[in-house]
Protein backbone atom coordinates (compact mmCIF):
# COMPACT_ATOMS: atom_id res chain seq x y z
CA UNK A 1 0.00 0.00 0.00
CA UNK A 2 2.77 2.55 0.96
CA UNK A 3 5.12 1.58 -2.22
CA UNK A 4 1.19 2.80 -4.25
CA UNK A 5 0.66 5.56 -2.53
CA UNK A 6 4.58 6.56 -3.09
CA UNK A 7 3.98 5.62 -7.10
CA UNK A 8 1.28 8.16 -7.38
CA UNK A 9 2.98 10.93 -5.07
CA UNK A 10 5.91 10.61 -7.54
CA UNK A 11 3.75 10.72 -10.38
CA UNK A 12 1.87 13.87 -9.46
CA UNK A 13 5.12 15.76 -8.59
CA UNK A 14 6.61 14.63 -12.28
CA UNK A 15 3.55 14.62 -14.14
CA UNK A 16 3.81 19.19 -14.47
CA UNK A 17 7.88 19.15 -15.31
CA UNK A 18 7.15 15.75 -18.21
CA UNK A 19 4.42 18.15 -19.47
CA UNK A 20 6.45 21.26 -19.48
CA UNK A 21 9.10 19.04 -21.47
CA UNK A 22 6.82 17.78 -24.09
CA UNK A 23 6.11 21.23 -24.66
CA UNK A 24 8.09 23.81 -26.92
CA UNK A 25 10.75 25.89 -25.18
CA UNK A 26 9.74 29.24 -23.52
CA UNK A 27 13.07 30.05 -22.41
CA UNK A 28 13.13 33.13 -24.60
CA UNK A 29 11.15 35.62 -25.86
CA UNK A 30 9.61 34.81 -28.94
CA UNK A 31 8.34 36.54 -32.47
CA UNK A 32 5.37 36.34 -34.48
CA UNK A 33 4.64 38.31 -37.21
CA UNK A 34 0.57 38.96 -38.87
CA UNK A 35 0.00 40.51 -41.48
CA UNK A 36 -2.71 42.62 -43.25
CA UNK A 37 -5.40 40.82 -45.03
CA UNK A 38 -8.98 40.31 -45.12
CA UNK A 39 -10.43 38.34 -42.44
CA UNK A 40 -6.81 36.53 -41.46
CA UNK A 41 -6.63 40.33 -39.73
CA UNK A 42 -7.31 43.83 -39.35
CA UNK A 43 -4.91 46.20 -37.78
CA UNK A 44 -8.09 48.69 -37.27
CA UNK A 45 -10.10 46.05 -35.05
CA UNK A 46 -6.62 44.05 -34.14
CA UNK A 47 -8.57 41.31 -34.80
CA UNK A 48 -8.92 38.14 -37.58
CA UNK A 49 -8.61 34.59 -37.82
CA UNK A 50 -4.81 34.86 -37.19
CA UNK A 51 -4.97 37.02 -34.43
CA UNK A 52 -7.14 34.34 -32.60
CA UNK A 53 -4.54 31.89 -33.86
CA UNK A 54 -1.55 33.29 -32.24
CA UNK A 55 -3.72 34.21 -28.92
CA UNK A 56 -4.82 30.40 -28.62
CA UNK A 57 -0.91 29.13 -29.50
CA UNK A 58 0.46 31.49 -27.06
CA UNK A 59 -1.58 30.03 -24.37
CA UNK A 60 -0.94 26.61 -24.46
CA UNK A 61 2.54 27.51 -25.38
CA UNK A 62 2.72 29.19 -21.85
CA UNK A 63 5.86 31.36 -24.00
CA UNK A 64 6.00 35.08 -24.33
CA UNK A 65 5.62 35.92 -28.20
CA UNK A 66 5.86 39.41 -28.75
CA UNK A 67 3.37 39.54 -31.94
CA UNK A 68 3.89 42.57 -34.56
CA UNK A 69 2.50 43.70 -37.95
CA UNK A 70 4.91 43.41 -40.76
CA UNK A 71 4.43 43.45 -44.32
CA UNK A 72 3.82 39.94 -46.19
CA UNK A 73 7.30 40.17 -48.13
CA UNK A 74 9.37 41.45 -45.56
CA UNK A 75 8.10 38.53 -42.88
CA UNK A 76 9.75 35.67 -45.96
CA UNK A 77 12.77 38.02 -45.19
CA UNK A 78 13.32 37.88 -41.59
CA UNK A 79 11.96 34.18 -41.19
CA UNK A 80 14.20 33.40 -43.79
CA UNK A 81 17.10 35.20 -41.83
CA UNK A 82 15.81 33.63 -38.09
CA UNK A 83 14.90 37.45 -37.11
CA UNK A 84 11.22 36.54 -37.03
CA UNK A 85 10.25 33.05 -35.39
CA UNK A 86 6.98 32.76 -36.75
CA UNK A 87 3.87 34.24 -38.75
CA UNK A 88 0.83 32.93 -39.75
CA UNK A 89 -1.35 31.45 -43.25
CA UNK A 90 1.37 30.67 -45.61
CA UNK A 91 1.64 28.53 -47.87
CA UNK A 92 4.94 26.65 -49.27
CA UNK A 93 7.20 26.25 -51.97
CA UNK A 94 10.49 24.69 -52.71
CA UNK A 95 12.70 27.99 -51.74
CA UNK A 96 10.62 28.37 -49.02
CA UNK A 97 10.96 25.03 -47.48
CA UNK A 98 14.40 25.83 -47.48
CA UNK A 99 14.37 28.00 -44.71
CA UNK A 100 10.45 27.62 -43.52
CA UNK A 101 8.61 24.72 -41.79
CA UNK A 102 4.96 25.08 -41.82
CA UNK A 103 2.05 23.51 -39.27
CA UNK A 104 -1.05 22.92 -41.60
CA UNK A 105 -4.17 24.47 -40.13
CA UNK A 106 -6.61 25.36 -42.96
CA UNK A 107 -7.08 24.86 -46.74
CA UNK A 108 -8.24 26.96 -49.41
CA UNK A 109 -8.76 27.76 -53.26
CA UNK A 110 -7.65 30.70 -54.99
CA UNK A 111 -10.20 32.81 -57.60
CA UNK A 112 -9.75 35.55 -60.27
CA UNK A 113 -11.87 38.39 -59.39
CA UNK A 114 -11.51 40.40 -62.81
CA UNK A 115 -13.74 43.25 -63.59
CA UNK A 116 -16.76 42.84 -66.14
CA UNK A 117 -15.97 44.97 -68.73
CA UNK A 118 -12.79 43.02 -69.42
CA UNK A 119 -14.54 40.90 -71.28
CA UNK A 120 -12.88 37.74 -69.93
CA UNK A 121 -15.25 34.44 -69.97
CA UNK A 122 -12.12 32.09 -68.74
CA UNK A 123 -8.45 32.48 -67.15
CA UNK A 124 -7.08 31.87 -70.32
CA UNK A 125 -8.51 34.85 -72.19
CA UNK A 126 -6.79 36.84 -69.46
CA UNK A 127 -3.38 36.15 -70.62
CA UNK A 128 -3.98 36.52 -73.79
CA UNK A 129 -4.97 39.98 -73.52
CA UNK A 130 -2.21 41.94 -73.69
CA UNK A 131 -4.03 45.32 -72.73
CA UNK A 132 -5.32 43.50 -69.44
CA UNK A 133 -3.48 44.16 -65.96
CA UNK A 134 -2.73 41.75 -63.03
CA UNK A 135 -2.74 42.93 -59.39
CA UNK A 136 -0.85 40.99 -56.72
CA UNK A 137 0.39 41.49 -53.58
CA UNK A 138 4.00 41.41 -52.70
CA UNK A 139 5.57 38.47 -51.53
CA UNK A 140 2.47 36.63 -52.06
CA UNK A 141 2.30 33.03 -54.29
CA UNK A 142 -0.98 31.38 -54.69
CA UNK A 143 -2.14 27.97 -55.81
CA UNK A 144 0.03 26.43 -59.36
CA UNK A 145 -2.25 27.64 -62.01
CA UNK A 146 -2.02 31.18 -60.28
CA UNK A 147 0.92 30.93 -60.01
CA UNK A 148 1.65 30.20 -63.52
CA UNK A 149 -0.19 33.13 -64.55
CA UNK A 150 1.31 35.84 -62.31
CA UNK A 151 4.77 34.82 -63.54
CA UNK A 152 3.71 34.68 -67.43
CA UNK A 153 2.11 38.29 -66.50
CA UNK A 154 4.90 39.13 -64.74
CA UNK A 155 7.61 38.27 -67.62
CA UNK A 156 5.14 40.29 -69.57
CA UNK A 157 5.73 43.57 -67.38
CA UNK A 158 1.52 43.13 -66.83
CA UNK A 159 1.76 42.90 -63.31
CA UNK A 160 1.25 45.71 -60.53
CA UNK A 161 2.77 45.23 -57.54
CA UNK A 162 0.63 46.19 -54.11
CA UNK A 163 1.46 45.60 -50.44
CA UNK A 164 -2.07 45.04 -49.48
CA UNK A 165 -5.96 44.18 -50.29
CA UNK A 166 -7.20 47.77 -50.63
CA UNK A 167 -4.64 49.21 -52.62
CA UNK A 168 -5.44 46.44 -55.16
CA UNK A 169 -9.21 47.28 -54.47
CA UNK A 170 -8.64 50.68 -55.41
CA UNK A 171 -6.78 50.21 -58.24
CA UNK A 172 -9.10 47.82 -59.30
CA UNK A 173 -11.82 50.38 -59.36
CA UNK A 174 -10.03 53.40 -61.40
CA UNK A 175 -9.71 50.93 -64.17
CA UNK A 176 -5.68 50.92 -63.51
CA UNK A 177 -5.85 46.73 -63.01
CA UNK A 178 -8.43 44.40 -64.56
CA UNK A 179 -7.94 41.50 -61.99
CA UNK A 180 -6.71 40.61 -59.04
CA UNK A 181 -6.13 36.76 -57.12
CA UNK A 182 -8.57 35.91 -54.17
CA UNK A 183 -9.31 33.94 -51.37
CA UNK A 184 -12.03 33.21 -49.03
CA UNK A 185 -10.93 35.59 -46.34
CA UNK A 186 -11.45 38.57 -48.93
CA UNK A 187 -14.98 37.71 -49.56
CA UNK A 188 -16.85 40.56 -47.27
CA UNK A 189 -15.19 43.15 -49.46
CA UNK A 190 -16.12 41.87 -52.37
CA UNK A 191 -19.60 41.83 -51.18
CA UNK A 192 -19.36 45.35 -51.03
CA UNK A 193 -21.86 46.80 -53.78
CA UNK A 194 -18.97 49.37 -55.62
CA UNK A 195 -16.91 46.23 -56.05
CA UNK A 196 -19.64 43.78 -56.82
CA UNK A 197 -21.18 45.62 -59.66
CA UNK A 198 -18.46 45.91 -62.03
CA UNK A 199 -16.48 42.45 -61.19
CA UNK A 200 -16.96 38.87 -61.31
CA UNK A 201 -15.24 35.73 -60.17
CA UNK A 202 -13.20 32.87 -61.96
CA UNK A 203 -12.61 29.45 -60.42
CA UNK A 204 -8.60 29.07 -61.42
CA UNK A 205 -9.02 24.86 -60.99
CA UNK A 206 -6.93 23.81 -58.76
CA UNK A 207 -6.98 21.99 -55.80
CA UNK A 208 -7.26 23.47 -52.34
CA UNK A 209 -3.85 24.71 -51.30
CA UNK A 210 -2.96 24.13 -47.22
CA UNK A 211 -1.92 26.93 -45.33
CA UNK A 212 0.00 26.92 -41.77
CA UNK A 213 2.07 28.18 -38.61
CA UNK A 214 5.36 29.34 -40.61
CA UNK A 215 8.81 28.70 -38.59
CA UNK A 216 12.15 29.76 -39.20
CA UNK A 217 14.33 26.77 -39.52
CA UNK A 218 17.24 29.23 -38.41
CA UNK A 219 15.83 29.76 -35.06
CA UNK A 220 13.57 26.71 -34.51
CA UNK A 221 15.08 22.96 -34.35
CA UNK A 222 13.43 20.21 -35.73
CA UNK A 223 12.90 19.71 -32.38
CA UNK A 224 10.82 22.63 -31.12
CA UNK A 225 9.22 23.02 -34.93
CA UNK A 226 7.84 19.15 -34.25
CA UNK A 227 6.22 20.67 -30.72
CA UNK A 228 4.45 23.74 -32.50
CA UNK A 229 3.38 21.36 -34.99
CA UNK A 230 1.58 19.29 -32.03
CA UNK A 231 -0.06 22.59 -31.03
CA UNK A 232 -1.56 22.99 -34.04
CA UNK A 233 -2.65 19.16 -34.76
CA UNK A 234 -4.02 19.70 -30.99
CA UNK A 235 -6.32 22.25 -32.15
CA UNK A 236 -7.30 21.19 -34.88
CA UNK A 237 -8.16 17.95 -33.00
CA UNK A 238 -10.24 19.45 -30.40
CA UNK A 239 -12.00 21.81 -32.69
CA UNK A 240 -10.62 24.86 -31.68
CA UNK A 241 -9.43 26.18 -35.04
CA UNK A 242 -12.84 25.42 -36.39
CA UNK A 243 -14.46 27.40 -33.80
CA UNK A 244 -12.32 30.13 -34.65
CA UNK A 245 -13.08 29.81 -38.28
CA UNK A 246 -16.47 29.96 -37.98
CA UNK A 247 -16.37 33.09 -36.29
CA UNK A 248 -15.76 34.83 -39.44
CA UNK A 249 -17.47 32.07 -41.85
CA UNK A 250 -20.54 30.30 -42.42
CA UNK A 251 -20.79 27.20 -39.95
CA UNK A 252 -20.16 24.77 -43.46
CA UNK A 253 -17.43 26.81 -44.95
CA UNK A 254 -15.43 27.13 -41.77
CA UNK A 255 -15.77 22.99 -41.84
CA UNK A 256 -14.86 22.92 -45.51
CA UNK A 257 -11.80 25.42 -44.83
CA UNK A 258 -10.69 23.66 -41.59
CA UNK A 259 -10.99 19.64 -42.70
CA UNK A 260 -8.71 18.22 -44.85
CA UNK A 261 -5.68 15.64 -44.71
CA UNK A 262 -2.30 17.23 -44.12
Amino acid sequence: MRLKLFALLLCAVLTPAATRAAGPDCSRPLTLALHEHGQLYSSTTDQGIDRDMADELIRRSGCKVTVTLIQRARIWQLIESGALDFSLSGISNAERDKFAGFAWYFSNKYYLLVRRDAEVARISDFARNRELQLGVIRGFRYSATANALVDQLAEAQRVSYASGLEPLYQLLQAGRIQGMIIEPFDYPAIESDKIREISQILEFGDAPVPHGLIMSKKSLSANEQDKWRALIRAMRADGSTRRIFEKYFPAELARTLTEFKD
